[in-house]
């Protein structure tokens, strides 16, 4: 259990690193939007005081075919660290009502025949759709577009990545359903600890 939960750090300490990525990627889509908006809202301020070339050249359509990548970028790449952090949206009302192990089982075996599967499907499905992008080296019909082969790309490596993380929280919520002290699991924040040794619980007395 300990050389499982050493590679779970890894596989954590990878997806933190792509969580970091996802988080730039965002603050990227959030001013390529700002521009995007003040480009086309106050056009005639910036043809009037820069003139048309300028004015032109920020509100190019590239703009938002950029805005539409960075999201992509968050929503594929982010995916696996939200997973890591317990932040996908639950909608189960008596999940939250359940004590910590059992939260742990449902986890593992939510992640076993249902997330696992789905990405593997998604994998296997998407290959062909990838490789044809790939080999017409698809480019967006709009003005300015940009090449979509690349952000398509993006779609097998989100599962891989959601796959590796999955096995990661099943090692982590398999080794607090065993009571190792470092799981790493979310859930052994909230389980009750664990009595005192009474000859301990003595030596702290005297």
């Amino acid at each position: 259990m300990t050389f499982l939960l050493g590679m779970t750090r890894g596989i954590d300490a990878g997806t933190r690193a792509l969580g970091v990525v996802a988080w730039w990627a965002s603050l990227a889509m959030v001013l390529i939007g700002a521009e995007n908006v003040i480009a086309r809202y106050g056009y005639n301020v910036i043809l009037d005081t820069f003139g048309e070339g300028v004015a032109r050249a920020l509100s190019n359509n590239t703009y938002f075919e950029l805005q539409s990548l960075f999201y992509n970028v968050v929503f594929l790449i982010g995916a696996a660290y939200v997973l890591q952090v317990d932040g996908h949206v639950r909608v189960d009302i008596i999940f939250s009502q359940l004590s910590a192990r059992k939260r742990a089982w449902i986890d593992i075996i939510g992640t076993v025949l249902f997330l696992w599967p789905f990405a593997i499907l998604t994998i296997h499905f998407s290959q062909r759709y990838i490789a044809s992008s790939w080999a017409a080296q698809e480019f967006s019909p709009n003005a300015g577009g940009l090449p979509r082969y690349p952000i398509k790309t993006l779609i097998v490596v989100a599962f891989a990545l959601l796959l590796i993380q999955g096995l990661s929280q099943i090692i982590k919520h398999a080794a607090f359903l065993r009571g190792h002290p470092a799981s790493g699991s979310i859930y052994a924040q909230e389980a009750p600890a664990p009595p005192r040794n009474a000859v301990a619980a003595a030596g702290e007395a005297a």
